[in-house]
């Protein structure tokens, strides 16, 4: 016995001391090691204690009925009371798990996880003292409770700026829990609630293993924006993200947190002081896991109702439904709110197929390709035949220099290897495969791992509910919730059909994808109900005829198919039909194969068809490939195939192969330099790379006889080298030997112009070849001088550009110094067009008129700008001139969304550091003041505070008024002053410009001005110009104006000429929306017409210019494109 552990009173002698034996486990447990909810289930759920309706079904015996003949279950009494109390303890224990959660710093802030925490904290809602002491208080019990038995921690705190306690995160020990204390200690409100700016910072840490985020208003940025960053940040990484609420009220709020905690796969908790906090996802696990052991009681109790002998009975049927009610199989996690409404997602991006987005990103594209790398320093072997040794010699010179190496066309080729630039484009390959598993991540989560990306703008779905996906229907279900919550938003119109034996269309035709009509389609989708088999040709036939009747107008048209089998119809058949109607047209179906386990099909129903997951999926592909669409393949284990991958996961190949082949050159340049000849690298199996022969020593021969053919050649080089310079000849002269004497000194004839021949540069003959032959007639031999001129390059390559990726805070007319078209060297007539491609006419005598060159008739002949000239280019430039312009539109229409977005909108861009912003408060401004207000706000947090810009304020009608006497820095509290100073505007009177000004030149270190008004000044126009340009003779001084008025043109002839007169800006909000509207249609619909969408007229000097710049690029497109299309034919 003494082996034997000692008794710890766990002993159970009875069912009813499971609840005790359970309760001692949870706290042994927790006193070991801090558990989620998610991992605490996973040893306490029902299913894992054994407490299902099927566990107990199995301790029963089957009996059959006297009366009726049905069989029966038969239990004994005990037995199922034995189980209830089970599960009644399970109830209790889960109860008692809840109030542990809900209780110290776990009520508050919930329970942290992992060893390496950073706390994230949000310090914009610390709106009154006695709010922020409470808030102290608890940050202190969280590192007292939580925090000070992790290993490392990193503090942040944020509001429009982001203040980090530490560079990185700190081994926890005393005095960082002490400076920790003493940081929270010193938290004060600031600003906004900038989180995107603290993600920023803080996902870069790649040390940390969990982060805990704390907010107390709604964040500035919207929650998609959020979600995609977070999302991006934290996959392919193990990161805890667990988001916390405190004491916000903010519906909007707590909705990110949610949603964000679920993008990333992590937890929430929301907290009020008023009451008991129950939302946290913690909590809400339990509660439900709670509700089905209620659940669970309540069904036995129905179930087992009639006593015999002490023995409760039950009808199979009965006990069968209820298990199959209580334990559907999904492969999905079912949402606590599956019927809830949709949670929509806008997307801020074009999706694209992985074929498509390769053409941009792939290795090609980025000029990645090994063969592009190793060009410039590839040569071919060089081969000529020597008469006097009647054969063919190759060139030995690459044996000492460089390496053989096969091509891609199958040649050789000799390669001269530069270390440093295979080391960097190595590099190059490694981050171009990163970004390749970064898009197969992306393309396997959420509605992607079902659907794939639906990258197509008119959608139809064709959803399989025949009888054999009755078990699987809540997988159907919650696979469309997914696809029209994350991507339908931004899609122009679709529809649902439901087919299995009869069709079942959601709406008669297509509609658009506005968020009440997927809210409608969601709620159709959760009556369906699966019966038939698979009428799979019907459906398509329904699809194509009716919703795509119009296929032949429109673009951008797709079919998406869910489906677990094969179609009722011979797959030849279907394949046949979708190749003849996607002919020629712009439409693709795309097949989603779900396949569902075995043991998981419906019972015993029999398909009109059957074939095995393989089969299913190789009549599918076949199908797909008539069809021009993608083909995807999943189920509950993951994706089996999906050619959005598969092209993903082939380039990641060719960048492994390329590698390895870089790998290979660079090991036999080194063995080489290391001294060892013959075979310096073997390469492996399935190599490029070419082995050189062994060489040999060379031997001295005998000189050949000379026959007549070689004395004449020697007799004329000779002849012709006489006639050269002597002291050409003289630098030319090499030793035979080392005793070789020095050639005797020559001399030189005087020239008449020998004085002058300095001053004038001796024009350079062309390099002359020489042609020797045997005449006809006897051995005689002949020679020909032909004389090659030197090739003049016609036209420019199409340069590469970069552009920045960052906004820099300057005015369009300097930003457009650096990136405008002709700057970027984009001009489409400059690159394609040089002096030989002009049209040649010549009169020809004989016939009295012009005749044009042969070669006119060779080159396609396009009009520009009045002159005829002929397209000398090729296709592929073209498309690289295409290319890099789209690329430029692009970055000019980011750049007008930023002009457009934020205070940019209405008041432009700050680029000074010292500025006096002007606000005109006269009677006339009454209606539009609470906007200006509100944009005043935005102004002074989003650009004078953020760029740190010493600034004053001044408002003017009557009189003036200004908020201080002298500029002061940008702070948190300055700026919190002049919010408040704002916000008591209230307008009356009249127009007093001029004495604005004056008082605004007299700051100390101003540079600009920046005035708002809406209308003309009550003063002489004239008088104010000459009075501001007498003014600014002392000191320089820009003003920008900022017109209010749409329609008044007078006075906004004064503010455009006052701006001009002084270096300013003229700036016009007038048209914003329609340009915001423009920008995004360019963005998503492309540049294909260059009439449509276009830009309102901009007034204002930063937008026109910058739409002015983006009509001449859209113009340079368009030619291009036209230029291309002319090749084509």
């Amino acid at each position: 016995m003494s082996d034997l552990e000692p008794d710890n009173e766990l002993l159970v002698t009875c069912a009813h001391e499971t609840q005790d034996l359970l309760t001692i486990q949870m706290k042994e447990i927790q006193s070991k090691k801090v558990q989620t909810t998610e991992e605490w289930l996973r040893n306490y759920s029902l299913e894992s204690l054994q407490l299902t309706l099927e566990h107990l079904m199995n301790e029963g015996n089957v009996i059959l009925d006297s009366r009726s003949g049905a069989e029966e279950i038969e239990l004994a009494e005990k037995a199922v009371t034995n189980f209830e109390v089970r599960v009644s303890g399970v109830i209790e224990l889960y109860q008692q798990r809840i109030q542990w959660l809900l209780k110290d710093s776990r009520k508050v802030f919930g329970l942290v996880k992992g060893t390496r925490v950073g706390l994230v904290v949000d310090v914009s809602g610390l709106h009154d003292r006695r709010s922020l002491e409470g808030f102290q208080k608890d940050l202190l019990f969280l590192i007292d409770e939580q925090l000070c038995y992790k290993k490392q921690l990193y503090c942040l705190s944020f509001g429009t700026e982001i203040s980090p306690l530490w560079e990185s995160p700190k081994n926890i020990d005393v005095h960082v829990l002490r400076e920790a204390r003493q940081w929270v200690q010193q938290l004060a409100p600031a600003g906004g609630c900038n989180l995107l700016k603290a993600l920023k910072h803080v996902l870069t840490i790649k040390e940390l293993n969990s982060l805990v985020i704390i907010i107390q208003s709604c964040p500035d940025q919207s929650l998609e924006i959020l979600a995609d960053y977070a999302q991006q940040c934290v996959l392919g990484r193990k990161l805890l993200v667990h988001a916390v609420t405190y004491d916000c009220d903010s519906p909007a709020a707590i909705t990110t947190v949610k949603n964000l905690a679920e993008v990333v796969s992590g937890r929430y908790h929301c907290y009020s002081s008023e009451g008991e906090n129950s939302d946290s996802s913690d909590v809400n696990l339990l509660l439900q896991e709670s509700q089905k052991a209620k659940d669970l009681l309540k069904s036995i109790k129905q179930t087992f109702q009639r006593h015999v002998d002490g023995s409760l009975i039950s009808g199979i049927a009965d006990v069968s439904t209820e298990v199959a009610n209580a334990a559907i199989p999904c492969f999905l996690p079912k949402p606590p709110k599956h019927e809830g409404p949709l949670i929509i997602q806008t997307q801020h991006f074009l999706t694209r197929t992985s074929t498509d987005w390769l053409k941009t990103n792939g290795l090609k594209a980025k000029k990645l390709n090994l063969y592009q790398v190793l060009a410039p320093n590839a040569f071919s072997p060089v081969e000529e035949f020597v008469p006097i040794l009647q054969k063919t010699v190759s060139s030995t010179l690459h044996e000492k220099a460089m390496v053989q190496f096969e091509w891609h066309d199958g040649t050789m080729k000799n390669i001269h290897v530069d270390i440093p630039i295979l080391y960097q484009y190595q590099k190059l390959l490694a981050k171009m495969v990163r970004i390749y598993e970064k898009r197969i991540n992306w393309l396997s989560v959420a509605s992607r791992r079902i659907w794939g990306s639906v990258c197509e703008q008119r959608v139809v779905i064709l959803v399989d509910i025949s009888m054999t996906n009755s078990t699987c229907i809540i997988h159907i279900q919650q696979a469309l919730r997914l696809l029209l919550e994350e991507q339908m938003s931004d899609k122009d119109y679709f529809n649902i059909i439901a087919f299995g034996s009869h069709i079942v269309p959601w709406q008669l035709e297509l509609v658009p994808s506005q968020p009440e009509n997927l809210e409608k389609a969601w709620r159709w989708v959760l009556s369906l109900q699966c019966s038939g088999s698979r009428n799979f040709m019907s459906a398509l036939r329904r699809a194509v005829e009716v919703d795509f009747k119009e296929k032949d107008k429109q673009k951008s048209q797709g079919l998406y198919l869910l489906t677990t089998g094969i179609p009722d119809q011979d797959t030849h058949t279907i394949s046949a039909y979708m190749a003849e109607v996607c002919r020629g047209f712009d439409l693709q179906l795309h097949v989603c194969l779900f396949s569902v386990m075995e043991d998981a099909d419906s019972s015993g129903i029999i398909p009109a068809r059957y074939a095995t997951p393989a089969e299913t999926a190789t009549a599918f592909k076949e199908i797909v490939q008539a069809a021009n669409g993608r083909f995807h393949w999943f189920g509950e284990a993951g994706i089996f195939e999906s050619d959005d991958i598969a092209v993903i996961a082939s380039e990641m190949e060719k960048a492994k192969n390329y590698s390895q082949k870089c790998a290979s050159l660079v090991e036999s340049v080194k063995r080489r330099s290391g001294g060892q000849p013959a075979h310096p690298f073997v390469p492996e199996a399935g190599s490029n790379m070419a082995v050189p022969k062994e060489k040999r020593k060379p031997q001295k021969l005998p000189s050949p006889k000379p026959t007549a053919l070689s004395l004449a050649r020697m007799h004329i080089k000779d002849k012709h080298g006489a006639e050269k310079n002597t002291s050409a000849r003289v630098l030319a002269w090499r030793p035979t030997s080392a005793k070789a004497g020095i050639p005797p000194v020559q001399t030189l004839k005087q020239c008449p112009q020998a004085e002058n021949r300095r001053k004038y540069k001796p024009r350079k003959q062309p390099e002359c070849s020489m042609l020797v032959f045997y005449t006809d007639k006897g051995r005689n031999v002949g020679a020909v001088y032909r004389s090659y001129p030197k090739t003049v390059c016609i036209r420019k390559d199409v340069p590469s550009i970069r552009l920045p990726k960052q906004e820099e805070i300057c005015s369009s007319k300097e930003w457009l110094t650096k990136y405008s078209i002709k700057k970027l060297k984009l001009e489409l007539p400059r690159l394609m067009f040089g002096p030989a491609c002009t049209h040649q006419k010549e009169i020809v005598e004989s016939l009295r008129k012009e005749v044009s060159a042969k070669h006119c008739a060779v080159f396609p002949s396009v009009e520009i700008n009045g002159v005829v000239r002929h397209l000398q280019v090729q296709s592929k430039e073209l498309e690289i001139y295409i290319e890099q312009m789209e690329k430029v539109l692009l970055r000019y229409l980011q750049r007008i969304q930023w002009l457009l977005s934020g205070s940019r909108r209405l008041f432009g861009t700050i680029l000074e550091a010292n500025v006096c912003v002007l606000i005109d408060t006269s009677g006339s401004m009454d209606p539009y003041l609470p906007q200006i207000t509100k944009e005043l706000t935005s102004l002074i947090w989003e650009q004078l505070r953020k760029n740190e810009v010493r600034f004053n304020l001044m408002r003017f009608a009557e009189h003036t008024e200004s908020w201080r006497e002298h500029l002061v820095e940008a702070t948190d509290k300055t700026c919190h002053d002049a919010v408040q100073w704002v916000s008591k505007f209230h307008a009356h009177g009249n127009t007093c410009i001029l004495t604005a000004l004056q008082k605004a030149l007299s700051f100390q270190d101003v540079e600009a001005l920046y005035i708002l008004t809406d209308g003309k000044p009550d003063t002489s126009c004239n008088l104010i110009l000459k009075e501001i340009e007498r003014l600014r003779k002392q000191q320089h001084i820009k003003i920008h104006t900022i017109s209010f008025s749409y329609v008044d043109r007078e006075a906004n002839a004064f503010l455009k000429e006052l701006a001009s007169q002084t270096g300013g800006r003229y700036h016009c909000s007038l048209g914003d929306v329609d340009g915001q509207f423009a920008a995004y249609r360019m963005m998503t619909e492309g540049f294909d017409d260059e009439d449509d969408p276009v830009f309102p007229y901009f007034e204002g000097d930063d937008l026109k210019k910058l739409t002015e710049e983006v009509a001449k690029a859209r113009g340079f497109l368009k030619q291009a494109k036209s230029f291309r299309l002319l090749l084509q034919k």
